[in-house]
């Protein structure tokens, strides 16, 4: 790894008991050392996307709209208008001259032809430089056609990913506080932060109903304009994915008073820490007698399946980098339940105090990283030995030309990982990875 970049980022690199636990995070990725985040409108894109039956139109040229184009395995039980990536195609002219016209007759056409609940308009870093009136193309377009047209202040240059989260947040709470609340149970939720990967919230929303406790809204996989406009109504904001949508949960409490909590739906430790934490606010005794049944009968089918896997897999080293830090705690506890080591975490978008618990729950040794590049995620590897690494698609390549097994955790996959049975998908696949006899045929693993 050249020098010049590990002198500069050797602040976000720390290493569990050479030194007392200081790490620098949350700030802008080093130039030129090409790392694993993606960009603002990249960030917007996939906490919006997944909301089935609004239009999502990408003010900017076309590469911008291929880049993002299904970038989520977001299943819906209804519509699929998100799943068609729409683009206003800004040309050199439209560089020129402005866009706004152009975006102004895209959305006329495009709520005319498909008729959604609500339309989100992206801008990306061409239309932050020309300086297109997003904001009133959107307001008229809203006016003549009735529907909610928001613009997404995505423009790539403000900042990383996190920016980007925040952005599709300040989105969607305008549609928040316009629905209506009339009907909705005491014992209600919103779910934030699952995108219903391969239909994991269809799977979490099945639990909470055999708790006795009702989902107003996904937010956003399997997502709806309507039920987000009245998501203000629900007596608990249950958020899993911490950096994606924490702030908009933040801002329904500061409005609305909602009480948030954060839990993670991977691994059975934290799986049954979620719903307990549900049971437990809501201070039902006989849906905490459910709860403590659905988390036994989910058990006693999984537990003896695990073994089965863990006989192989005991001792073996796993690394893992993830967007967002909160899903690594919950890997952390899958790996070791399953007799693994995890030699090395890190994350796109982790704060000092999610670094911190990294630090308290790993290992002597584990090398711990914010940020990071292809260049440094090689070396680790590399030096620790690893035998699986956990991440998304642009971790692949990376695992796969050093020899090492790969485990798709990341917003492209179609296997279910969440949940009880997401557990037993997460064993099986990294058994069938580690142990597949092809790693016999690389050079340094021979």
């Amino acid at each position: 790894m050249p020098s010049a970049i590990f002198k500069e980022r050797q602040d976000q690199i720390h290493r569990k008991g050479e030194t007392p636990f200081a790490i620098d995070c949350d700030k802008e990725s080093l130039a030129g050392a090409v790392s694993q985040r993606a960009c603002v409108f990249c960030g917007s894109r996939v906490v919006l996307y997944p909301i089935a039956d609004a239009l999502h139109l990408v003010h900017g040229p076309i590469g911008c709209a291929v880049y993002t184009w299904d970038i989520r395995g977001a299943l819906s039980s209804g519509p699929e208008l998100h799943r068609l990536s729409f683009s206003t195609d800004l040309q050199e002219m439209d560089v020129i001259f402005g866009g706004e016209k152009k975006l102004y007759a895209a959305l006329i056409e495009l709520i005319d032809r498909h008729s959604p609940k609500a339309a989100f308009v992206y801008s990306t870093c061409i239309v932050g430089l020309i300086g297109d009136d997003l904001k009133a193309v959107c307001a008229r377009v809203a006016a003549e056609k009735g529907i909610p047209v928001l613009p997404v202040q995505s423009e790539g240059f403000k900042g990383n990913k996190r920016a980007g989260y925040e952005a599709a947040c300040d989105a969607m709470f305008q549609l928040v506080g316009t629905g209506d609340t009339t009907g909705i149970s005491k014992h209600s939720i919103n779910i934030l932060g699952d995108f219903n990967l391969a239909g994991e919230i269809w799977m979490i929303r099945e639990y909470f109903s055999r708790m006795g406790v009702e989902v107003v809204a996904n937010i956003t996989g399997d997502g709806r304009v309507g039920d987000i406009q009245r998501c203000h109504g629900a007596a608990l904001n249950v958020v899993q994915c911490s950096g994606a949508t924490m702030h908009l949960a933040r801002m329904l409490e500061d409005k609305y008073g909602t009480p948030v909590v954060r839990v993670s739906y991977f691994g059975i430790e934290d799986m049954a820490e979620s719903l307990y934490t549900v049971a437990r606010f809501f201070d039902d005794p006989e849906m905490l007698a459910r709860t403590r049944e659905l988390v036994r009968e989910e058990l006693s089918l999984l537990l003896p399946e695990l073994e089965r896997f863990k006989k192989d897999l005991a001792g073996k080293k796993a690394a893992i980098y993830v967007g967002g830090a909160f899903k690594a705690f919950s890997l952390v506890k899958a790996f070791r339940l399953l007799g693994m080591q995890v030699v090395m975490v890190g994350s796109q978008t982790g704060t000092q105090e999610d670094y911190q618990e990294l630090a308290e729950i790993t290992d002597e040794g584990t090398i711990i990283v914010d940020d990071s590049n292809p260049l440094e995620l090689t070396s680790f590897l590399k030096e620790k030995e690893v035998d699986i690494l956990v991440g998304g698609v642009k971790e692949r390549p990376i695992a796969y030309k050093l020899g090492v097994a790969f485990c798709d955790h990341n917003h492209e996959r179609k296997e279910a990982l969440a949940g009880f049975a997401g557990m037993l998908n997460f064993a099986r696949e990294v058994h069938g990875s580690v142990m597949s006899p092809v790693w016999q045929f690389v050079p340094q693993k021979s």
